[in-house]
């Protein structure tokens, strides 16, 4: 199994509001029982100066999740690029890969928040061209093709052989085309429409694009009051229903409508405890994921 990969539908993982020892113990936690309940991948994302339920470290905590499981792959999705050199990126994440063979992906956006450049001392500003300037050539030494004296590094050189898979968050067509033309896959965040979405998935294909297309979506096997749902999203974002046919059935639309293929699912709804957490990880795992792969496979 090859890391964010079409047709995958991963997991993304996120902090509960507990001290730091047992926040970590339950993330762990929360990989092994989605691996035993067939989730293909976890993702974990970044934000830094204590910003609500995210890690500064996604690259070390997709490490943490990897140790503590067997099967599953995971990937720091997104990371955020222009905090970095994209050289570190590069050794940081095919060394990982080299612990944990065909089970590290990679996914990197610009950023969207000020604070965490503030407090690296970087120009907010400055990030889209430091983005801009860094995906092709990251691209690249994950797929052993870079220049050197980085190509020498054993860990990139082994990437010629079993790349480094690597996602880009996109919101527009000069970011797919991008995508494109560095041979990497795309990652949609969860608040474009279909309509939007098909656009941009029309584009990246359109521009030679071959990797793989991720919808983010919500979803919630519901017990919930309708007015708590209310709250979650507008049908398109947040995805919750009683049964897991109904749950699949709105996925699938947003594959067939928003021309996806593959998903990241968040089951992490603010307010629920991390046991009921928990069991909607096993719930869409062993009832949602079988049906959608199965109708996924189909489409293709």
């Amino acid at each position: 199994m090859t890391p964010l990969a079409p047709g995958q539908i991963s997991l993304r993982i996120y902090p509960h509001r507990l001290p730091p020892v047992q926040m970590v113990e339950r993330m762990c936690a929360q990989a092994r029982v989605a691996e035993r309940a067939g989730w293909d991948g976890l993702m974990t994302s970044e934000h830094h100066g204590g910003f609500p339920d995210y890690v500064p470290n996604p690259l070390q905590l997709a490490g943490w999740l990897l140790e503590a499981t067997d099967r599953v792959w995971a990937a720091a999705c997104p990371l955020l690029l222009p905090l970095y050199h994209w050289s570190h990126v590069a050794e940081q994440a095919a060394w990982l890969a080299a612990r944990f063979p065909r089970r590290v992906g990679l996914g990197v956006a610009v950023g969207g928040l000020a604070q965490d450049f503030e407090i690296a001392g970087l120009d907010y500003a400055a990030r889209g061209a430091a983005f801009r300037e860094a995906l092709p050539l990251l691209a690249s030494a994950l797929r052993g093709e870079g220049a050197e004296p980085l190509s020498q590094d054993p860990a990139i050189a082994a990437t010629r052989e079993v790349p480094v898979p690597l996602v880009s968050a996109a919101q527009g067509p000069k970011a797919v085309a991008r995508a494109a033309t560095a041979g990497v896959g795309v990652l949609f965040d969860s608040l474009q429409t279909l309509d939007r979405m098909r656009e941009l998935c029309d584009a990246y294909v359109e521009a030679g694009g071959t990797g793989s297309r991720i919808a983010i979506r919500r979803i919630y096997r519901s017990y919930a009051s309708s007015a708590a749902q209310d709250h979650w999203g507008d049908g398109q974002q947040m995805i919750a229903a009683e049964g897991a046919e109904e749950v699949a059935e709105g996925l699938l639309r947003v594959a067939r409508e928003g021309g996806c293929d593959a998903f990241n699912l968040r089951v992490h709804v603010k307010g629920v405890e991390p046991a009921r957490v928990d069991e909607q990880i096993a719930r869409v795992g062993e009832e949602l994921l079988p049906i959608l792969r199965r109708e996924l496979a189909g489409s293709r």
